[in-house]
């Protein structure tokens, strides 16, 4: 028994497995508050669990064990803070109430498709909390690359394609044997369909500006007029 011991240190050695019983455990380091990992050879989540029996453990540090290699850096975090209620540090960084809340959903989800098998206490202590979470949608935050749109001439109208990841000066000339008139002749406006209504056509006139940054989507209208002499 090491009722004094309040740091352990069992980092860069070949430890595969925390194999003492849960009464072991709790009666060998009743005031253990940090223990450091690093580089060890756990490769189990039983073994990471098995730090929850601990009474008063705070601090973890756990980086470099063979468990972890398959997971990106946000999914290590995430899957421990969920597994360790007790643990307010992990690998020298604060857990805040946020963080935790946002592991341990993000734990429920992470195994939700998993054969019942191999879910855990902890994974049906947290729906218990939570409740049967819904996957999270995924979501492309990428600017569309091309739209069809409408060119409005002198009472004529063509549809057409254009990239959006043109410059307004690249657009230009596109539009020059559409409505056959120069670059340095043309005004371009365009019409969102939506806000036209509330806000009316938004000029498009600097050169070096991408066509995406203009919000344009399949179905808007752009008119194009001849300057004034």
């Amino acid at each position: 028994m090491f009722p004094n011991l309040e740091v352990l240190f069992l980092s860069n050695n070949n430890l595969t497995s925390i194999g003492d019983s849960e009464d072991t455990l709790a009666r060998l380091f009743p005031n253990l508050r940090c223990i450091n990992l690093h580089n060890s050879g756990l490769n189990d989540w039983e073994d990471i669990e098995k730090l929850n029996l601990f009474p008063r453990l705070e601090e973890v540090k756990v980086l470099g064990i063979p468990l972890l290699q398959e997971y990106s850096t946000e999914e290590r975090r995430q899957l421990i803070i969920a597994r360790l209620p007790s643990v307010s540090v992990l690998n020298a960084s604060l857990v805040s109430a946020g963080e935790r809340e946002d592991a341990e959903r993000f734990f429920i989800r992470y195994y939700i498709d998993r054969p019942k098998e191999e879910l855990g206490k902890r994974y049906y202590e947290l729906v218990t909390k939570y409740g049967n979470l819904e996957p999270l949608a995924v979501v492309d935050l990428r600017p569309q690359s091309s739209a069809k749109i409408e060119v409005h001439f002198e009472g004529r109208v063509e549809v057409m394609t254009v990239r959006l990841d043109q410059t307004v000066a690249e657009f230009r000339k596109q539009l020059k044997d559409v409505v056959q008139l120069s670059t340095s002749n043309m005004r371009i406006y365009y019409y969102d369909q939506e806000m036209v209504k509330a806000f009316g056509p938004e000029e498009i006139k600097f050169s070096s500006r991408a066509l995406h940054s203009y919000g344009i989507r399949d179905g808007d209208a752009i008119h194009v007029v001849p300057k004034a002499k």
